[in-house]
């Protein structure tokens, strides 16, 4: 190491300054996307990962680790807005499946705001505590009309798809949204035994297995 290079380093004011080269203004694949990713930056999105997504799906063609390079050597070292941080995918997933009474009011409002800011949201939204109600209230003549309406949404693949398995085993479905009997304590049964056949394998016959199923709860 020569002593030019040694005093650049000293006097660095920041890891950028210390890392200069012919490389540094070669052209790459990613500059034509820096300007989106230094705005998602500012914006709050700092996940590397969701950064590459979101240009891959507008046509960057490399992989992951050039932005994960960008991300930790440029944009880590720039300042973010201050306030506060948008909710987490999980927090949104909570509120949608929470009963609207059953939200706190802090929630509620946040939900709100969500919600307006991305109709895809919304819409999943209205279709979920559609489903819900049909649910709670045993409502299933309704089922082919939320079916259609769900498949008709080409912009939530997912609730798509979700609809057209329903429609596979309609009456089967149809009559569980309906009747207000339910397969629950058969269900708990079933679990109970396999538990008692996991406990006992290969420690005991048949016939013990049998009085443990019958005579015990």
């Amino acid at each position: 190491m020569t002593l030019n290079t040694i005093m650049r380093f000293s006097r660095a004011a920041t890891p950028e300054e210390m890392f200069t080269g012919q490389w540094q203004s070669r052209a790459t694949k990613l500059d034509a996307y820096k300007p989106y990713l230094d705005q998602r930056w500012q914006e709050g999105c700092t996940n590397a990962w969701k950064l590459w997504e979101e240009i891959s799906e507008q046509g960057y063609p490399d992989g992951y680790a050039n932005v994960r390079t960008y991300v930790s050597r440029v944009l880590r070292g720039k300042p973010q807005p201050v306030g506060p941080r948008p909710p987490s995918a999980r927090a949104v997933t909570r509120w949608i499946l929470t009963h609207p009474d059953a939200l706190a009011e802090n929630d509620r409002l946040r939900l709100k705001a969500v919600l307006a800011s991305c109709t895809e949201l919304k819409t999943l939204a209205e279709h979920v505590r559609s489903f819900a109600h049909m649910v709670t209230q045993l409502q299933g003549e309704q089922l082919p009309e939320w079916i259609a309406s769900a498949t008709a949404t080409t912009d939530l693949i997912s609730l798509s798809r979700f609809a057209q398995h329903l429609e596979r085993d309609l009456d089967a479905v149809t009559a569980g949204l309906t009747q207000p009997w339910n397969s629950g304590v058969v269900e708990g049964h079933v679990n109970r035994i396999k538990m008692l056949k996991r406990q006992m394998f290969g420690r005991a016959g048949f016939e013990l297995l049998r009085k443990r199923v019958l005579l015990y709860p």
